[in-house]
């Protein structure tokens, strides 16, 4: 990018700063912008293509309305870095994403201008609609709300159920369509085509101004306006979108060039004129400015992130191509997601095997059983953290109806960065109430693909998943165990250490460490959490302390259900059950090992867990003798 000077930026302090700035400064105030979000995001890692196409609405959204007084919603919230910015926080990029420093989405305890931690996707309508309601009951007529919409959000349902019940109210907020045509990968809808054909059409606009300038300039009767509101609407027919958005009761304005100011801040005047919900339309490029990101042709560098050689997901990757060679019935399913969840292969090889269905996680929930109703083997590729938005989906149209959909699970436990919304922590509390579901947890590269073949082949009659982490697996593990059967990986006779997953890796050092101590350990790799092999708990209740660690929650999670299947097989003389996990709170970003070690989960915490133990095992023993 071209090197600019940085004095119009570092002038801005807040909103009311950009009041005093001409077009041209403007102009150069967004170039500035742009260069300091490649320099922030290239040295912090983060989000880059989405804000570097936002840079113009969000500059025309602060000019035009008076935040927070106004209320500026975004979906989703990744593309809020230039608000960030505009609202006194340039200073804070030097810690974005960091432990204790600036989030990487809004965030009400940054900003007074920030209104929701809006992380997940399709729900700015919603709470558009909530505050719109507040304000019209409290008599707050002098506030507006306003809402920012990505495309690849339109593609949630919430989006719609929003829309929906926004227009049946009637209550007055703006909603800014920012459409890219892109969410993560290029966005998968038929809306989103129709709003494609609408991007490369002046027919409408042209046809649309010439309506309105004749409804302005006639003393029309009601007759005559019956006929021009038909006429209006046979206009609105020709594009979908339109015609889509107020069938719904929401006005529709645009579509307007999302990166000309001025045209921009008209739009959004006008908007704020009208009574009721609208929809301001605004066609924008995704990696604006940068030419790295314009030239990506797969998510135009919504972030820098790529598949990692080594990695969870490319075991994943890896694993569901030669399984897709065999299976001529196995179907891959993701929610907009196909790079990052290591699908890309599989697409490549398989096309019509391979499904993309947006930002709609539910649906691809539903949808993946009506697949295997159908005779196919859906494997459905999301984070763990947005499958938990379709529990409902998984507990009762796959698992009531025993269909073998496998779930795979990237970014399970504690992802790190992008905050407590992408913690991956409840996926194996829910999944284990869901009657028959079967939850793999590997903790090696070599695992998953052996994992995801069994699934297939065991897992006939109802859901399985297999969750990892984003984190890097241990090098030189290459192990693995087959079926549902539980792993040994050391043999000892006073404790028994049971690490899921990643987890695995923290118990075996702490093992080591404690015979050090002269504590003799037994290691277990269970390897499937649900159901919890027989032979390993026989085993683990034959030692004096057994010690579980996961990195999900540690109420109702893995480690409760190894405790109560001891106290039945040894309900008077069963060892010390001591779980280790995650505490049920939302936990901050940071990176994933330093987060594990403040929690206890890392091999420092299990030998202190250990050693506490046993000094009191010790006490108790003297007192006995005393």
């Amino acid at each position: 990018m071209e090197n600019t000077s940085s004095h119009l930026l570092d002038s801005i302090h807040g909103p009311a700063d950009l009041t005093v700035l001409d077009g041209q400064q403007l102009e150069l105030l967004a170039a500035e912008i742009r260069e300091f979000i490649v320099d922030r995001v290239n040295t912090h890692g983060g989000h880059l293509g989405s804000n570097l196409g936002a840079v113009e609405i969000t500059l025309a959204l602060h000019r035009v309305f008076r935040s927070p007084h106004d209320i500026l919603l975004w979906d989703t919230g990744h593309q809020a870095y230039v608000h960030k910015m505009l609202t006194g926080r340039c200073e804070d990029f030097d810690t974005l994403r960091q432990e204790g420093g600036l989030s990487g989405y809004p965030s009400r305890s940054e900003s007074d201008h920030d209104w929701v931690e809006n992380s997940h996707a399709s729900t700015v309508v919603s709470y558009a609609h909530g505050l719109a309601t507040a304000l019209h009951l409290n008599g707050e007529k002098d506030r507006q709300v306003i809402g920012v919409l990505g495309d690849g959000a339109l593609t949630g349902g919430m989006a719609y159920e929003g829309l929906n019940n926004l227009g049946h109210s009637g209550r007055k907020a703006i909603i800014i369509l920012n459409d890219n045509g892109r969410s993560y990968a290029p966005t998968a809808s038929s809306l989103s085509e129709s709003l494609a054909k609408l991007r490369s059409s002046t027919t409408y606009r042209k046809n649309s101004a010439r309506v309105e300038r004749l409804i302005a300039d006639l003393p029309l009767g009601a007759y005559l306006e019956k006929g021009v509101d038909g006429a209006k609407a046979a206009i609105r027919e020709m594009f979908e979108p339109p015609a889509f958005f107020e069938q719904l009761g929401v006005k529709y304005l645009g579509p307007y060039d999302g990166h000309d100011l001025a045209t921009l801040e008209e739009a959004f005047r006008n908007a704020s004129k009208i009574d009721g919900p609208v929809v301001v339309h605004c066609l924008t490029q995704k990696g604006r400015g940068y030419a790295p990101a314009e030239n990506d042709p797969i998510k135009n560098m919504h972030d820098l992130s790529e598949l990692k050689n080594g990695s969870y997901t490319a075991a994943f990757s890896d694993a569901i191509l030669v399984e897709g060679a065999n299976h001529p019935e196995l179907v891959a399913i993701t929610a907009a997601m196909p790079d990052s969840t290591g699908l890309l292969p599989f697409g490549e090889a398989f096309p019509d095997r391979m499904f993309d269905v947006g930002i709609a996680e539910q649906h691809a929930v539903t949808s993946a059983a009506g697949m295997a109703m159908g005779g196919l083997r859906p494997v459905v590729a999301l984070y763990a953290t947005f499958l938990t938005r379709a529990i409902d989906q998984v507990n009762l149209d796959v698992g009531m109806h025993n269909q073998p959909v496998v779930f795979v699970l990237d970014r399970a436990g504690i992802t790190g960065d992008d905050g407590p919304s992408h913690h991956g922590v409840l996926d194996m509390v829910l999944l284990s109430k869901v009657p028959d579901c079967t939850i793999f947890a590997p903790s090696n590269y070599a695992e998953v693909a052996q994992m995801l073949h069994d699934a297939l082949e065991l897992c006939t009659e109802g859901p399985s998943a297999i969750r990892y982490s984003k984190t890097m697996p241990p090098e030189g593990q290459t192990t693995t165990g087959s079926g549902l059967s539980a792993r040994q990986v050391r043999a000892g006779q006073d404790v028994c250490l049971i690490g899921v997953g990643k987890m695995l890796a923290a118990a075996r050092e702490a093992a080591t460490r404690l015979e050090q101590q002269g504590i003799s350990a037994t290691v277990w790799d269970p390897r499937v959490v649900k159901p919890l092999d027989p032979e390993m708990l026989e085993d683990a209740a034959d030692h004096r302390l057994v010690i579980t660690i996961e990195d999900g929650l540690r109420d109702g999670g893995i480690g409760a259900s190894v405790a109560d299947s001891l106290s039945q097989l040894a309900p008077t003389d069963g060892p010390s059950v001591r779980v280790l996990g995650v505490p049920t709170v939302h936990l901050p970003q940071g990176k994933p090992d330093t987060i594990l070690a403040k929690l206890g989960l890392d091999a420092d915490g299990i030998v202190d867990e250990v050693l506490a133990w046993s000094r009191s095992a010790a006490g108790q023993s003297r007192s006995a003798d005393s």
